[in-house]
């Protein structure tokens, strides 16, 4: 189940880079969405840096 969550975290974090890389390079404005998925994402991230760092010093305890 973790592998489905790794696989489909590193898609859309390689669409929204790869997305956003071109649209700035054609100096376009981004889409609503791909703003939103990178948000999104980011979100993720900091949550599940803020539960492993808590659950790290959980463990050294």
């Amino acid at each position: 189940m973790v592998e489905t969550a790794v696989f489909t975290y590193g898609l859309l974090a390689s669409f929204v880079l790869s997305g956003a890389a071109r649209n700035k390079r054609m100096e376009r404005p981004n889409p609503a969405m791909l703003t939103y998925i990178g948000y999104l994402l980011v979100g993720m991230s900091a949550a599940a840096s803020v539960l492993l760092l808590g659950y790290a010093v959980w463990q050294s305890i």
